[in-house]
């Protein structure tokens, strides 16, 4: 295996069939030691948080096959903590894509003049550049077109698919009765029709969730989740 990326929260490696390997790490990104799953800093690490997120990963991975929507996932290694995932292509130097039910986080800094707290948010979409030097700004669909990183065709199946994605994950965290806030992806084209699929991971580090409206950790969100 070759490392072709070491990111913040997994390593990537290349394997020999044209696929890769992802290895997940305990570490999750926030600041000052406080988790946010907006933030472009690692944070925190968290001993056991890999190999849960990976557990999550692949039971929604696996819930999303079953109806029918795109991702690069093959299968899963708990034990090793890996995933084998097809290759695929950014869009640019890839984009974060949020949907949001309730106002928090950075919604709410930048939108707190007219936005309340925790208020609803109907399945709200943005997309934001992968560009910590800038701290990952919001970009428009326009703007997304203008500058060539996906077409307004490819804005529409994007977020399409992430309310999708978002209903699916939504659903799963209810049956435990627990409300999801807000979820990121990220997505690329892949197989040799570029179709768009989700990639990384679908886990507590990149989404905010709640119970009893109170606040829930990923590493404890997961075993809720997961019955451990």
């Amino acid at each position: 295996m070759k490392l072709v990326y070491t990111g913040k929260t997994k390593n990537v490696y290349a394997l020999e069939d044209g696929n890769y390997l992802l290895k997940f790490k305990d570490d999750v990104t926030g600041e000052n030691g406080v988790f946010d799953p907006g933030a472009n800093t690692v944070g925190l690490t968290i001993d056991g948080v890999g190999r849960a997120g990976l557990k999550l990963t692949k039971l929604f991975f696996e819930r999303l096959k079953e109806e029918g929507i795109p991702t690069h996932y093959v299968d899963a290694n708990i034990e090793e903590a890996t995933m084998t995932v097809k290759p695929a292509t950014l869009f640019g130097n890839g984009l974060e894509v949020i949907c949001r039910y309730r106002a928090v986080g950075s919604f709410m800094r930048r939108y707190g003049m007219y936005a309340k707290d925790g208020q609803t948010l109907d399945a709200f979409v943005e997309v934001t550049l992968k560009d910590d030097a800038r701290q990952d700004p919001p970009i428009s669909e326009d703007a997304l077109d203008m500058l060539g990183i996906l077409t307004l065709n490819e804005y529409k199946i994007l977020k399409e698919l992430t309310k999708k994605i978002s209903a699916v994950v939504k659903d799963e965290l209810a049956k435990k009765n627990i409300e999801l806030y807000d979820i990121k992806f990220e997505f690329g084209r892949v197989g040799e029709d570029k179709h768009i699929a989700l990639i990384d991971e679908i886990s507590g580090g990149n989404m905010r969730a709640y119970k009893d409206g109170k606040y829930i950790e990923p590493l404890v969100l997961e075993k809720l989740m997961l019955g451990e």
